[in-house]
């Protein structure tokens, strides 16, 4: 191989790196906002419930409230780890991206 093809081997190799990393910092970034997000909302939403519970005026009530509360949580979480789960999914395949020539190219 002459120099100048290792060369620009090695400026390639540089260039998807580079483009791979710039890929994964934008997608950390996006799941890492996310994460705040849902957090905020989760306390805020934490907080409100404790406030209907403290005001229930019956057993009932308060029963009421708290399973309100659970089933919310839980949907939530649900919608929230498939946002998430979506979101890994894009950095796999963003920080992949670079390098699919260069296989496409050495097969």
């Amino acid at each position: 191989m002459a120099p100048e093809d290792m060369q620009k081997l090695g400026k390639e190799g540089m260039e998807m790196a580079m483009s791979s990393l710039g890929a994964w910092t934008k997608s950390a970034q996006a799941i890492a906002a996310e994460v705040v997000d849902y957090s905020k909302k989760s306390v805020e939403d934490s907080a409100a419930a404790w406030e209907k519970l403290l005001g229930a005026k019956t057993l009932e009530k308060a029963m009421e409230v708290q399973t309100d509360y659970l089933k919310s949580s839980y949907e939530d979480f649900v919608t929230e780890a498939t946002k998430l789960g979506e979101l890994y999914v894009d950095l796999a395949k963003e920080t992949y991206k670079p390098f699919e020539g260069a296989l496409a190219k050495m097969k």
